[in-house]
């Protein structure tokens, strides 16, 4: 499996290097698409869908949560630990599985899909974060099966706040009501 993993990374990566349009492109989307995911949440917040915010705001924070736990117990080297490709952005020695980057953004796009208001901005949105993942392939700083775990981490995040969902509408009234009141008491 370790060498699927370095021989799909390797042919993805390949691409890097050959052009700077190309390149500029993907570390665009590799280290700066979970901003463009937060500049939707505020979007999404002013615009008067608050609860689809909310939850996907819920949803990511319990994915990358989950993320942070399995690096407790699981450390993967990046593939420039492991001197392979070429690494297009600096990047800081620690562990790569899953993508906390790709984490974020599926999270958001999926809980996003699952509101019928937001199905569309969920759609765009998840080609946006799997952009982001193989992004991060081709500049050199995951593998794929980086990508791949945190997907899976993210429709586990995404399906638990489902389950949830009646008991966090508790926990979002509350969260909307006190930004009411901040607002109509300034």
């Amino acid at each position: 499996m370790l060498s699927s993993n370095q021989d799909i990374f390797l042919k993805i990566n390949s691409f890097s290097g050959k052009s700077h349009f190309l390149d500029s492109l993907m570390k665009i989307a590799a280290g700066y698409m979970p901003y463009i995911f937060i500049i939707l949440l505020f979007y999404l917040w002013f615009s008067q869908r608050k609860n689809e915010a909310l939850y996907a705001g819920y949803a990511t924070s319990l994915g990358v949560g989950i993320n942070l736990l399995i690096g407790l117990f699981y450390f993967h080297n990046r593939p420039f630990m492991d001197h392979l490709g070429t690494t297009l952005l600096s990047h800081k020695t620690e562990n790569s599985f899953p993508s906390d980057h790709t984490t974020f953004t599926v999270s958001i796009a999926l809980m996003l899909l699952t509101f019928k208001s937001t199905r569309t901005l969920g759609i765009i949105s998840t080609f946006l974060a799997l952009w982001c993942g193989l992004a991060r392939v081709y500049a050199g700083v995951h593998y794929p099966f980086d990508i791949l775990g945190s997907i899976v981490v993210s429709i586990i995040a995404v399906t638990f706040i489902i389950v949830l969902r009646d008991k966090l509408t508790v926990v979002s009234k509350f969260i909307i009501s006190i930004w009411c009141k901040v607002l109509i008491h300034r």
